[in-house]
């Protein structure tokens, strides 16, 4: 039977939060060249597998800056999350158990597998 947990509401903002900036930030990079740098395309069949990419026009410098300002907030929500203080409370096994319920706390029932 799972262990029900009480998280403290910061803490499950702060993982809500930490979903959100990832899911933000993937579909951000999505959208954007495969490249930083202007770079051109290219094609390399000398390998295992096959590789192509298009020519990149690189990214704008609002690109730039928004990317690096999710990966900057993403990086002060796993850092906030992975050292709350809630964390002392549980020990050992109870602490995998118990971070894996936080990861699906905002999930529907049936998303926490």
């Amino acid at each position: 039977m799972a262990t029900p947990y009480d998280f403290p509401s910061d803490l499950l903002a702060g993982q809500e939060e930490l979903h959100q900036v990832r899911a933000e930030l993937s579909a951000l990079l999505k959208q954007l060249p495969w490249s930083v740098v202007p770079l051109d395309g290219f094609s390399d069949d000398n390998g295992w597998r096959k590789v192509e990419r298009p020519a990149s026009p690189g990214w704008t410098q609002d690109q730039q800056a928004e990317v690096e300002k999710l990966r900057q907030r993403e990086h002060e929500l796993a850092v906030f999350v992975s050292g709350h203080r809630f964390w002392s409370e549980v020990t050992g096994a109870e602490r995998v158990d118990a971070r894996t319920k936080l990861k699906h706390a905002h999930a529907p029932s049936g998303d926490e597998q």
